[in-house]
C-alpha cells in the first residue's frame, strides 16, 4: 500500500486535527501510549497496523509510531465512531496520494460524509420509532401488571377474610 497523506507533512495533519491537542507535540510514541491515549487495545493498533492504515517504524521489537500515525490513528478512531468500516476509512485516507491539490480527497470525503450523516440521520429515525414504540408497549404492560396485582391482591384479602371466619 502506498503512504497515504503523503502530501500534508507530520505535523500538518497532527495540528489539523486540534492545534490545541499537546499530545500531537510530541515526536515519537510508543503502542502503550497510544493505546492508552485513545482507550483502545494493543491488539487493535496490531489489527489497524495489519490493515495498513498505521505503519509504525520499528526499534528492535518495539513499534515506534510517529506523530502521523497518531493522527492516522486518530481518523481511523474517529471514522469508526461515526460509522465507517475501515476499507471506507482506507480508501479516504489513500486519496491523498493522488497529489490533486487536495481537490477530489475534499469533494470524495464531503461526499461520504453527507452520505454517512443520511445514515446516521436514518438510524435516528428507527431509533426513535422504536423507543417510542417500546415506550407505549411499556404502559401498556405496566398497566396490565398493575391490574393483575390489584385483582391479585384482593383475591388473597378475599381468601384471607374467608379464612378467619372459619
Amino acid at each position: 500500500m502506498s503512504e497515504a497523506l503523503s502530501i500534508l507533512n507530520e505535523s500538518d495533519l497532527a495540528d489539523s486535527l486540534d492545534p490545541r491537542d499537546e499530545g500531537s507535540k510530541k515526536p515519537f510514541f510508543t503502542i502503550g501510549e497510544l493505546a492508552k491515549e485513545f482507550e483502545c487495545t494493543l491488539r487493535t493498533l496490531r489489527f489497524y497496523e495489519d490493515k495498513g492504515l498505521i505503519n509504525p517504524k520499528r526499534d528492535g521489537m518495539n513499534r515506534v509510531y510517529s506523530r502521523r500515525d497518531r493522527a492516522r490513528l486518530k481518523l481511523v478512531l474517529m471514522g469508526k465512531r461515526v460509522g465507517f468500516s475501515l476499507a471506507e476509512i482506507r480508501d479516504m485516507l489513500d486519496l491523498y496520494d493522488l497529489r490533486d491539490g487536495q481537490v477530489t480527497q475534499l469533494r470524495v470525503a464531503l461526499n461520504r460524509f453527507n452520505e454517512q450523516i443520511d445514515v446516521l440521520e436514518k438510524q435516528r429515525t428507527d431509533i426513535e420509532q422504536a423507543i417510542g414504540e417500546l415506550s407505549r408497549t411499556v404502559s401498556v404492560v405496566s398497566g396490565m401488571l398493575r391490574q393483575k396485582e390489584t385483582e391479585e391482591a384482593e383475591t388473597n384479602e378475599l381468601m384471607n377474610a374467608a379464612s378467619s371466619l372459619d
